[in-house]
C-alpha cells in the first residue's frame, strides 16, 4: 500500500481528507473546509465513518461507478455544525449517502436510492472521511438515543434491511445468504427478524464461526460443500447474494427452489449467465437491490433502539482518524474476521 505524506495546512479553514488518489495510493490531503451550505442543505461535522468493502473496492480499482481522485466515507455519523430549519447545533445525526435529483422517473416513484442521476457520498463525489460536511437536510435522520458509534453503522445495516424489505419474506421462507461479510451478517440479521429460517454459506470457516458464535446464525454452510441434501434437497425460497463475486452469484442459481427469488445485493463488473431452462422452471425471480431509503434507514435505527441488534458485536474496532492511514491496509487484508471497523474523528 503506497501512504502518500500528509501535507502541510495552510489555514484553520483546511481539513484533512482520506483521499485514494488512484488504485493503491491512499493519502492525507489537505482541502478547503465548507463553512457554508447552500439552501436546503447542512453542514455536519463528521464524528464517526464505517469502512466498507466499497472503500477496499475503490482503493483496489475495482469498483465499477468510479473516478479518481475521491475522498472515501459514506457510512457516516456527526452532529450540525450550525442550526438551520429543523436542526439545531449538536443534533446527531445519521447521513444518508444516496443524494438524488428528486426529478427522474424513480425518484418521482418514489425510488431515490436507484436515482438515474444519483451520487453517492465516497463513490461519485467526495465523502465523509474528514471533518465537515455539506448534505442535504432530507438526507439526515435524527441519531436520538443512538451513540455516534452506532449511528455510523446504520446505512451498512440498511442496505441489508432494503434487500429483506424487497424480497417481502415470510415466516414460511426458508432463506440463503452467500457471504458472511458485513452486508451478509446484517442482511441475515434483517432476514431473522423477519422469522425466516436463515442459512449462511461462505468461503471462509471463521466468517461462519463469528456468525454463529456473535449473533446465534447456527446453519451454516462451506462453500463446496453439498447443501441440497436432507430437509434442503428443494433448495431455498430466497437467495441473497452478498459476496461481489461474479462466480459465487452464477453458483447461486442452482440452489433457487421453485417459486423463489435471487436477490443481488452485492454489484460486480462482470457479466452474469445462467441456465434460462432452469431459471424458467422455477419461475425464479431475479431481484437487484440497491442502496436504500429513509424508511430502511428508520428500520435500522428502531431496531438498534429496540436492542433487537447486538451493535457492539457488530463494531469489530474502532480506529482514530489519525491512525487510520497506516491501519487501511492491514484491515482490508483481515477481512475474514473483521465485520465493522469504525473510524472515529
Amino acid at each position: 500500500m503506497n501512504i502518500e505524506p500528509k501535507k502541510q495546512h495552510s489555514s484553520n479553514t483546511t481539513m484533512d481528507c482520506g483521499t485514494v488518489v488512484e488504485p493503491g495510493v491512499f493519502a492525507i490531503e489537505t482541502m478547503a473546509r465548507p463553512e457554508k451550505a447552500p439552501e436546503g442543505w447542512a453542514l455536519v461535522d463528521i464524528k464517526a465513518m464505517g469502512v466498507c468493502g466499497t472503500d477496499f473496492h475503490i482503493f483496489e480499482g475495482k469498483h465499477p461507478f468510479l473516478e479518481y481522485p475521491r475522498v472515501i466515507g459514506h457510512e457516516l455519523s456527526g452532529r450540525i455544525a450550525e442550526s438551520k430549519g429543523r436542526w439545531t447545533t449538536g443534533d446527531l445525526v445519521v447521513i444518508n449517502p444516496y443524494i438524488s435529483c428528486g426529478s427522474c422517473r424513480a425518484c418521482r416513484k418514489g425510488k431515490p436510492n436507484c436515482c438515474s442521476k444519483i451520487e453517492v457520498l465516497g463513490v461519485h463525489r467526495d465523502g465523509g472521511l474528514c471533518s465537515r460536511i455539506a448534505v442535504p437536510s432530507e438526507n439526515l435522520y435524527s441519531a436520538d438515543n443512538l451513540t455516534e458509534i452506532q449511528a455510523a453503522m446504520v446505512e451498512f445495516l440498511a442496505i441489508g434491511a432494503h434487500a429483506v424489505r424487497r424480497a417481502t419474506l415470510s415466516q414460511e421462507d426458508r432463506v440463503l445468504v452467500t457471504g458472511a461479510g458485513p452486508i451478509g451478517i446484517g442482511t441475515a440479521l434483517f432476514a431473522q427478524l423477519a422469522g425466516a429460517e436463515v442459512h449462511l454459506l461462505d468461503l471462509s470457516k471463521e466468517r461462519l464461526a463469528q456468525a454463529t458464535n456473535k449473533f446465534g446464525l447456527d446453519k451454516t454452510h462451506l462453500v463446496g460443500s453439498d447443501i441440497l441434501t436432507g430437509s434442503l434437497e428443494d433448495g431455498f425460497d430466497v437467495v441473497f447474494d452478498a459476496t461481489g463475486s461474479a462466480k459465487a452469484i452464477e453458483a447461486g442459481f442452482p440452489l433457487l427452489a421453485h417459486g423463489s427469488k435471487y436477490v443481488l445485493v452485492s454489484v460486480v463488473k462482470d457479466e452474469i449467465s445462467f441456465s434460462d431452462p432452469e431459471f424458467h422452471k422455477r419461475e425464479s425471480q431475479i431481484i437487484g437491490s440497491r442502496n436504500a431509503t429513509g424508511q430502511d434507514f428508520e428500520t435500522v435505527m428502531s431496531a438498534i433502539r429496540n436492542q433487537q441488534l447486538n451493535t457492539d458485536a457488530l463494531c469489530s474496532e474502532t480506529v482514530p482518524f489519525d491512525a487510520f492511514k497506516k491501519r487501511f491496509a492491514e484491515l482490508s487484508e483481515n477481512r475474514d474476521t473483521l465485520i465493522k471497523a469504525i473510524v472515529t474523528l
